[in-house]
């Protein structure tokens, strides 16, 4: 099936929970809020396994340059007191191995984020007047790396339209508390039959959507829908964040003792739960 995104899972990255719309007013859809928030919260508790491994490449593509590929490995765990966690870590190249990215998302919508820098041997805690900063150079904003729960905005349906021959319902989410979003509106395009964002569009203010995440693939791997090739564009500079995963695995039962800044600290601990 060829539709698209990001790393892994949904939570994995989380731009892929909160969702928006557009295709303004298309016939034969009633733009009803309880509809869009019942939408909303489906999307989110889409089937995505209790854990989730993977491995990926970064592609950044910049005017003028050359385009840098990175390797990387993601974890996430849907942990019992109710937080998702998730682990990133860089393995290649060499200017940027074993940079790290702890993130606890809190019930209460609230996440705690740590980077490790190697170069510093240093776990830093990220100010959440940080997370519209752009993750290690890329096209993705620390706040993107967030698990955003549905009733953290507001929710409407504004069309349907099909993108790449596949039907989708137009999603807009608005934050009800916009002091705690870089983004004013975002606007996806969800395929119903597998709960997935083809496309979201990231508003800051404008009247034009800052960035845009657009899924070019998705696979049924262990049962569950996964994003294996995403790109994530910003629209002003033609900028590019391309991420294409080359191995999942569901369900393995990683451990808490993973998701901690001592494990952050120390690259050796989470390479045993690598994907090969």
């Amino acid at each position: 099936m060829s539709i698209a995104m990001s790393a892994a899972a949904k939570r994995a990255l989380a731009v892929i929970t909160i969702v928006a719309g557009s295709a303004w007013g298309a016939p034969g859809f009633a733009a009803d809020a309880g509809d869009a928030a019942t939408l909303a919260r489906r999307v989110y508790d889409r089937p995505d396994g209790k854990d989730v491994a993977t491995r990926f490449t970064m592609t950044l593509t910049r005017s003028g340059s050359a385009p840098r590929q990175r390797l990387a490995y993601s974890f996430r765990l849907d942990a019992a007191s109710g937080e998702v966690r998730s682990l990133l870590r860089f393995a290649d190249p060499a200017d940027i191995r074993d940079t790290g990215l702890l993130v606890h998302s809190k019930p209460n919508g609230e996440a705690d984020q740590w980077l490790y820098l190697p170069a510093l041997d240093q776990v830093r805690r990220i100010a959440s007047e940080r997370r519209g900063g752009s993750f290690v150079g890329s096209d993705i904003y620390y706040e993107d790396l967030e698990d955003r729960r549905p009733d953290r905005d507001r929710h409407a349906l504004l069309g349907e339209e099909t993108i790449n021959g596949q039907p989708t319902r137009i999603l807009q989410s608005l934050p009800v508390d916009a002091s705690k979003s870089v983004y004013s509106k975002r606007v996806a395009w969800i395929h119903e039959p597998t709960l997935l964002p083809l496309r979201v569009d990231f508003y800051q203010a404008d009247e034009q959507p800052a960035k845009r995440l657009t899924v070019h693939r998705v696979e049924q791997i262990q049962g569950y829908w996964t994003v294996t090739d995403s790109s994530m564009t910003d629209l002003k500079s033609g900028n590019e964040t391309r991420i294409t995963v080359d191995k999942v695995s569901y369900d393995q039962g990683l451990p808490d003792s993973l998701f901690t800044t001592q494990t952050l600290a120390d690259p050796a601990t989470d390479a045993a739960y690598r994907p090969k």
